[in-house]
């Protein structure tokens, strides 16, 4: 479909392949048919012939399965009526057979929630995402009115998009006169005219290349498909495809006939597509909530968020990463369904609390009303509908602290039943996809099984859950169900553009307090990676960066003498005195008694319970990165403050940064909403960041990123430099285009000095900078520079960690910290440094 889209482009009405049916009455009996089929305006009569044309040629049916080769699902030809809730029994698939399954005219749909956008995959030059919108009202039957989704796409200087995301629409569809040209499996195609935009400067071509003429923009026309419906609300997902070109696209879509609760919201939307040639840019956020109790007035709610929108405006960004935390479901042990038994003071009693079905209602009333509460708040809201989302999850989309606690606590009733609940929400929400058909309950002994859940009728009561035959290829599946929310993990891969991939590790549906993830899943993750580099390498257009996202930090100071002494018999007597009296108030969690922090310490990947895992994931990182020379970037959020670690080969190897495969940068930027810790935790952070050994080759630590404070706020002391308790963003962007200021390309030349680091005297630790893209990190780096960001050509990566400058500001105004991440040029240099007793499983060295 992809290439017919482009050729649609080129062609026009001239398709060499007009996708007529071969049975015209399908066509007729279609309430799309009957549109094009009607009389036209006196503007578009002249191209009657057309249209004649097109329903005069046949072609090929199209095929009777949704699904394409490898198991991808196939956006738009939904198997059967499946948008609608209705069985296909006459095998036209994705044919809508009939007036009641046509999208229709009247009527239209309260919005709680959305328009929320998603990006999935890049495959053969087409770009892959999803559109999400939340209903009010539903059940089992079929619904009166299909929504559809229109798409348009053009170059990107063409775009009829105002500053905060809304059609310009006084001349109709931008004064462009559209002409339609058939409609095929739903989708409904037109051609508009050629239109002459000037050069983009910020591609540095016109659409074509060719004179500053673009070709025809196209408009498509999705039906919504019902993911899950029940009697208070209706999920309707829209799959797009858009295939890419020469130049960046502006795609505008909207919803005809919707109704919206949320005052600012609307059904007109835009968002941006690289081109062929480019990187995405980037944007990465974690913790995008506040913990229960915090005082949300005093942070001015998601401020930071205007800052995202209004670089947004500026440079758009193509992709948002969620690090987890998207949300905050914390307060359902508050002000929710789960208060009872949080306030149940003894832990036994607490174990064998049932999760019964009324239970489990309540809790899916709760986690659907936040999630509609906190995705409809502005400023984020309007973030949602335009910046393609790109998520895992970690514990506080769940509930606090899930998968860390105890084994025998973890394994109660009620952490099963939210687990379940959340993953469901989760799935929709954040991800665009069906839930399972039914989620753990007490009183259904088939749901409580270790392997899977089983289906429980009263769960499908007035409800419909579409069966997807078919997962997107960009997910990574577990092995198999975790030990807590019996699912399997879902991983991401997905190119980002031409030269970046992207990886996110599904940490916590797996995670236990010994354990992240299953070793037989990171056989099914790593072996699922060195396929796709492998393939790039053999393509025209290799990886050079892999950005992982791993949610929790990795290249992170220890904490080991605060969990031994939290966890040492020490404690015993005081939690002793905190069960039977209450001393010691919050120090002491609600859910297993222990210390409250210890669950956030166990979560990390510098815990001692996780000291193995963590060794062999970064040496299979290594490896990757030594294999198929690709610089790999670490994104990490969860602990409310921003810093950036790094692990790079021991000094004393004399590595070059440029041929050194075990330097990865940990960038770590955490929260964007939530409110940081004290200065003395930053501070004393700082002071713990030493320089470690990995092991024999590797050495890790935080590097001097912070040359200042934000603004004229005085956040750390003097000497802390590494650990920023504020508020934050961050920024990525590839230096692929034609350097706008001379000299060296990440904007310090150094005269006399290269970048490898036995030639400076200064680098002689982690503690100084590496390599010359760290040189002047800080506000002074040109990376920090807007006007400079991503503008080199060396294919490096710059990186921008934007700062909160003052909390109580509503603009969410921030300071803007930089570095520069190179181009790794792999030449074996590791291999002659290596002892045969110190190759890892698949490093280079032992293959050769």
């Amino acid at each position: 479909m992809a290439s017919h889209l482009r050729d649609d482009i080129l062609y026009g009405c001239d398709h060499p392949d007009t996708h007529a049916s071969a049975n015209r009455w399908r066509h007729q009996e279609s309430g799309s048919f009957a549109r094009h089929a009607g009389p036209r305006d006196p503007s578009e009569r002249e191209g009657s012939g057309d249209l004649a044309e097109f329903l005069n040629k046949t072609r090929v049916d199209p095929p009777k399965s949704a699904g394409s080769a490898g198991g991808r699902s196939v956006p738009i030809m939904v198997a059967g009526n499946a948008h609608n809730g209705t069985a296909d029994t006459h095998g036209l698939d994705a044919q809508h057979d009939g007036v009641a399954n046509t999208p229709s005219t009247h009527g239209s749909l309260d919005v709680r929630c959305g328009p929320l956008l998603n990006y999935r995959r890049m495959e053969n030059r087409t770009w892959y995402g999803s559109v999400l919108i939340v209903t009010r009202g539903g059940g089992s039957k079929e619904s009166p009115v299909i929504p559809e989704l229109h798409l348009r796409f053009g170059p990107r200087s063409s775009s009829p998009i105002l500053s905060n995301g809304q059609f310009n629409d006084t001349q109709g569809t931008n004064g462009i006169r559209s002409e339609p040209y058939g409609t095929v499996n739903g989708v409904h195609y037109s051609k508009q005219q050629a239109t002459t935009v000037p050069r983009d400067s910020s591609n540095g071509a016109s659409a074509n290349g060719t004179n500053g003429t673009v070709a025809s923009s196209v408009e498509t026309k999705v039906p919504g498909t019902k993911l899950y419906s029940d009697p208070a609300n209706t999920f309707w997902r829209f799959d797009l495809k858009v295939p890419m070109q020469e130049a960046e696209l502006h795609c505008h879509y909207e919803i005809p006939g919707l109704t919206f609760e949320a005052e600012k919201k609307t059904d007109k939307q835009g968002f941006f597509v690289p081109a062929i040639s480019q990187s995405m840019r980037i944007m990465f956020h974690s913790c995008n909530g506040f913990s229960v109790g915090t005082d949300e007035e005093a942070w001015n709610g998601a401020a930071l968020w205007n800052d995202v929108n209004r670089v947004h405006e500026k440079t758009p960004f193509h992709v948002m990463i969620g690090g987890g935390d998207q949300i905050y479901n914390d307060g359902i042990r508050v002000g929710g369904p789960l208060r009872p038994w949080t306030d149940i003071g003894n832990p036994h009693k607490r174990r064998e609390y049932p999760f019964p079905e009324s239970l489990r209602k309540q809790c899916d009333d709760y986690y659907v009303n936040n999630y509609i509460r906190w995705y409809g708040t502005e400023p984020f809201a309007s973030a949602n509908g335009q910046i393609a989302q790109l998520n895992i999850w970690d514990d506080h989309d769940i509930i606090d602290g899930f998968g860390s606690y105890v084994d025998e606590f973890m394994r109660c009733s009620v952490f099963r039943g939210i687990g379940g609940v959340a993953n469901k929400f989760y799935l929709l929400f954040q991800h665009h996809l069906a839930p399972p058909l039914s989620t753990y309950t007490t009183d259904a002994p088939q749901t409580t099984g270790h392997d899977g859940v089983g289906t429980d009728p009263r769960q499908l009561e007035n409800t419909y859950v579409l069966q997807e035959e078919s997962i997107d290829s960009s997910y990574i599946i577990g092995s198999k169900p975790g030990p807590y929310v019996a699912e399997h993990s879902r991983s991401i891969y997905a190119r980002l553009g031409a030269r970046i991939a992207f990886f996110g590790i599904d940490a916590r549906t797996e995670r236990t307090r010994k354990q992240v993830n299953y070793p037989e899943t990171y056989d099914i993750i790593f072996n699922r990676l060195r396929k796709e580099l492998s393939e790039a390498k053999a393509s025209s257009s290799p990886v050079q960066h892999l950005v992982v996202l791993l949610g929790i930090p990795i290249a992170y100071p220890r904490l080991t003498w605060l969990e031994n002494i939290f966890s040492s018999p020490i404690i015993a007597p005081i939690k002793f005195l905190n069960k039977r009296f209450g001393f010691g108030g919050g120090f002491f969690n609600h859910f297993d008694g222990s210390v409250d922090l210890l669950d956030d310490l166990d979560d990390h990947y510098t815990a001692g319970t996780h000291k193995k895992e963590r060794l062999f994931l970064v040496h299979q990182l290594q490896a990757l990165a030594a294999e198929f020379s690709v610089r790999i970037t670490i994104l990490g959020g969860d602990v409310h403050l921003a810093a950036v670690g790094r692990f790079y080969s021991n000094p004393k190897l004399n590595v070059p940064i440029s041929e050194d495969h075990r330097y990865m940068a940990n960038i770590i930027s955490s929260a964007i909403v939530n409110k940081p810790p004290p200065q003395a935790v930053a501070n004393l952070l700082a002071r713990r960041n030493k320089i470690h050994h990995l092991d024999q080759n590797t050495d890790e630590t935080l590097m001097n990123y912070f040359d200042k404070d934000p603004g004229t706020s005085n956040k750390t002391a003097n000497s802390n430099h590494v650990t920023m308790p504020s508020r934050n963003w961050a920024m990525i962007t590839e230096n692929s285009g034609t350097p706008t200021h001379g000299g060296a390309p990440n904007g310090h030349p150094i005269d006399g000095i290269d970048s490898s680091r036995q030639s400076t005297p200064n680098a002689k630790d982690g503690h100084s900078w590496l390599h010359k893209g760290e040189v002047n990190a800080g506000t002074k780096h040109k990376a920090a520079d807007e006007t400079q960001h991503g503008q080199g050509s060396d294919g490096s990566l710059d990186v921008s960690i934007r700062v909160e400058m003052d909390q109580h500001s509503k603009e969410g105004r921030t300071e803007h910290y930089g570095m520069t991440i190179p181009l790794l040029a792999y030449a074996g240099a590791a291999e002659h440094t290596l002892r045969k007793r110190d190759a890892i499983q698949g490093a280079v060295a032992q293959r050769v």
